[in-house]
């Protein structure tokens, strides 16, 4: 299948010629004639599927496909609001509106991306200079809304973009009061990584009385395709094993989570002092910092990027080598989306974690969702097992540190996966 064959009209057809995509993910390929067809869609993906494709795609053909065919008349026209995008976080929405003006590159369709942490006055000013699609942040949408800077009166496309994250992060409320704003008569997408029974309900509310469902579950999920290992290792310890293992590989792109903000910025202080380049992403970070940072680390100055949870949400580097769990989250399926942000498509990844022995419960929970034991790295001078009081009770397979060697394994793992998956490249989320 290609995108052609799914009747991709030719403007974004070049655009996505341009991009190198020809395939489409099953995601999309399952997604977009149902969304062509106008009717309301749920989806239920991990994250790396394709997902923003999948109703970016449908969405600009729509909107450039029920405007003037004239070209004259397209010029003259003053963009309308056609379509909003809600989703959790400012790196997400931002990355939704790049992968926009990517698509629609050659459509003529504008779109404007707002979010609150900075100055409203350049988002302002870009909804008064006329917009067709709108990506947004929650509490920034309303704000506006209520200013009188945005009507959704006569939005036709609305989505609501990973929606079990809107409800970890308390936007459930804010999400009804949006509801209430758009017309009755519109077409919506509801996407979420999870199915919960909260989920399903806030679906329920958005979603007309028929719609298509499309639900991925990958040949090799995230926590399949990622080559995990974990440390176990006292708190006082992961300091030294974090610096141990930037200059083991120091050529590595490293994602470092962090389960708090104030962490973030001591990891990042703490690699600082040891000589490592490396910055923090976190909701304390102004908008232009957190910008910097990701750029930074997209660039490759800064090889070190250390997130939280929610910042990381949305963060899409392409050929990023490693994900260390400095701190285990307590949320399993956090987890997945965690070492989801490596090994992505058809690239190699890799995802470490640290476990002191007050995670340990986190590990089990972690290693029954993903129904697979997290190989344990055994050896190291830097892991104090006995003073980490760490009893290694679970079922897992040891792995010494000396075959820990990415380097060694490297062409044999990259022959492995271009046997099972081939070489065609597709579309990414």
């Amino acid at each position: 299948m290609t995108f052609k064959e799914l009747e991709i009209i030719d403007p974004i057809l070049r655009s996505l010629q341009e991009k190198g995509y020809t395939q489409p993910t099953p995601i999309q390929e399952q997604s977009i004639p149902i969304l062509l067809s106008g009717k309301d869609l749920l989806g239920c993906a991990q994250t790396g599927t394709g997902k923003t494709a999948a109703f970016s795609i449908p969405i600009l053909q729509n909107i450039y496909l029920n405007t003037s065919s004239d070209h004259q008349s397209r010029r003259r026209r003053k963009p309308g609001l056609k379509a909003l995008i809600v989703t959790p976080t400012r790196e997400l929405a931002i990355q939704i509106g790049e992968s926009l003006t990517d698509y629609g590159k050659f459509t003529g369709i504008r779109n404007t991306v707002i979010f609150g942490g900075v100055k409203q006055g350049a988002q302002t000013q870009a909804l008064q200079r006329g917009t067709d699609i709108l990506v947004a942040t929650p509490g920034r949408l309303l704000d506006l809304i209520n200013q009188g800077f945005i009507s959704l009166g006569e939005i036709e496309y609305f989505v609501l973009d990973e929606a079990d994250r809107m409800l970890d992060m308390g936007f459930i409320h804010d999400v009804k009061k949006i509801i209430n704003f758009l017309p009755v008569k519109r077409q919506s997408l509801f996407f979420s990584a999870t199915m919960a029974p909260e989920i399903v309900k806030l679906s329920g509310k958005i979603l007309g009385g028929n719609p298509g469902k499309v639900s991925i579950t990958p040949k090799q999920n995230t926590a399949e395709k990622v080559d995990q290992s974990v440390y176990f290792v006292d708190k006082k310890s992961k300091s030294k094993l974090l610096v141990h293992l930037m200059e083991e590989n120091p050529e590595d792109s490293t994602l470092v989570f962090s389960r708090t903000k104030h962490g973030a910025d001591k990891i990042v202080k703490m690699l600082k002092k040891a000589g490592i380049n490396a910055l923090a992403i976190h909701g304390n970070k102004s908008q232009g910092a957190r910008q910097k940072a990701l750029g930074d680390f997209k660039s490759g100055e800064t090889s070190v990027l250390v997130a939280t949870d929610i910042a990381a949400r949305g963060i899409d580097v392409s050929g990023l080598g490693r994900v260390i769990n400095y701190d285990l989250p307590n949320i399993p399926e956090t987890y997945v989306h965690r070492i989801g942000r490596t090994g992505r498509a058809n690239a190699e990844g890799t995802a470490l974690s640290f476990c002191d022995v007050e995670e340990k419960p986190y590990l089990n929970d972690i290693q029954k969702l993903i129904n697979q034991n997290i190989p344990v790295v055994k050896g190291h001078p830097f892991i104090p097992q006995v003073e980490a009081g760490v009893e290694i009770n679970a079922k897992v397979t040891e792995r010494p540190e000396r075959e820990r060697s990415r380097n060694s394994s490297k062409k044999s793992y990259s022959a492995n996966r271009n046997r099972k998956y081939g070489n065609n490249r597709r579309s990414g989320n």
